[in-house]
């Protein structure tokens, strides 16, 4: 199971993590560039590790549960250090901001709904929002190595898939609302005796 080709590639996002944060600290456009084809490498990983999973009828609950906290654990860590090198700063940090909250609350959604064995699918908008948060991160990874067009397009992508995570982020939270909001039971009505009716006089 955990040598299975799809996990192993999902595994591959996680051990790739050290190796960007790495990178980071090393000045020189051409480590941008090495940055940024890692990062790409492992967001392409994130569709064929769940394609192949599906077409080799390899699907388990390793790889279910091991999938979104790789995507996760890459974004999260990627962002970071945007900030931190100073890559993403000012008021492009809030949306950034927003992307790990959400990213934290589905978490932890994720986790109280396995507990009752019900899932949380992904719906088609939350792919497209990955999508577009992966290629605002590679652009921003490369920033001016690439044109000083990179970081004003970076900077919006990332406001577009930060307004699509606050969307997702509210359908997620609607959908598993529905499961932690206990049903009242109808309150049943004690039948009244039937017969005669005694009146005061009698």
């Amino acid at each position: 199971m955990l040598t299975d080709l799809p996990n192993l590639l999902t595994l591959s996002r996680i051990i790739i993590i050290p190796v960007l944060v790495g990178l980071f600290y090393l000045d020189g456009d051409g480590w941008r560039w090495v940055s940024v084809v890692l990062f790409t490498l492992a967001g392409v990983t994130d569709y064929f590790d769940g394609y192949l999973a599906r077409k080799w009828a390899q699907i388990s609950a390793f790889g279910r549960f091991l999938d979104p906290i790789a995507d996760k654990l890459l974004v999260a860590a990627v962002i970071l250090m945007l900030v931190a090198t100073h890559r993403v700063r000012g008021l492009v940090v809030l949306p950034a901001l927003v992307i790990l909250c959400r990213e934290v609350m589905v978490s932890g959604l994720r986790e109280f709904l396995a507990q009752v064995n019900v899932g949380v699918p992904v719906s088609r908008l939350a792919k497209w929002k990955t999508a577009l948060q992966l290629i605002a991160l590679g652009i921003l990874i490369v920033g001016d190595a690439a044109g000083d067009w990179t970081q004003w397009a970076g900077e919006l992508g990332l406001w577009i898939a930060a307004a699509i995570t606050m969307v997702t982020g509210y359908d997620y939270l609607s959908a598993g609302l529905k499961h932690m909001t206990p049903r009242t039971k109808p309150v049943k009505r004690t039948p009244e005796p039937q017969g005669k009716t005694v009146s005061p006089g009698e």
